[in-house]
């Protein structure tokens, strides 16, 4: 006797596992998909975002300098600010080594900061740094994604 072939292939037991996370996953109002998009955040469950601008400023000038690694600001930053910064920090590298310096960490000190809130979750924020060859102003756009602060756009003068 023969037997006869499914022309299913046999279950994948590691789908039952998947299928019961997905049965598990809360969906809000029928948005599906869109719940695990980047969500908005209003400024009242924010924190304070001075600190943070201040902190991230000395940071970016570290990292630009070499004295820091861009990752550390992953978390604080999105993906186009990653990106920016990312190719900065390579020209400056090339250009130290160039010049034969080697990575120091800045002596920096915070002159003032200024912020302003054009809307509801958005912070705009200017940090005037001084290190001991020259003041530099780092102008930062923080929005509030997932109930948190991430840097949306950052200049360095």
């Amino acid at each position: 006797m023969t037997q006869a072939t499914s022309p299913l292939p046999p279950p994948d037991p590691h789908e039952d596992h998947v299928a019961a996370a997905r049965a598990r996953v809360p969906r809000r109002h029928g948005l599906g998909d869109d719940f695990f998009m980047v969500q908005p955040t209003r400024r009242a469950e924010l924190p304070d975002p001075e600190p943070l601008l201040v902190n991230l400023a000395r940071c970016i000038l570290e990292v630009l300098a070499g004295a820091r690694d861009l990752d550390q600001l992953s978390r604080w930053v999105t993906d186009e600010v990653y990106a920016s910064l990312l190719h900065r920090t390579i020209l400056a590298e090339r250009a130290r080594r160039v010049k034969g310096h080697t990575p120091l960490r800045p002596a920096l000190s915070v002159l003032s900061t200024h912020v302003y809130e054009p809307r509801d979750g958005v912070v705009e924020g200017t940090v005037i740094v001084r290190n001991p060859a020259r003041v530099r102003a780092v102008a930062i756009r923080l929005e509030g994604l997932d109930r948190r602060w991430r840097a949306s756009a950052v200049g360095v003068l």
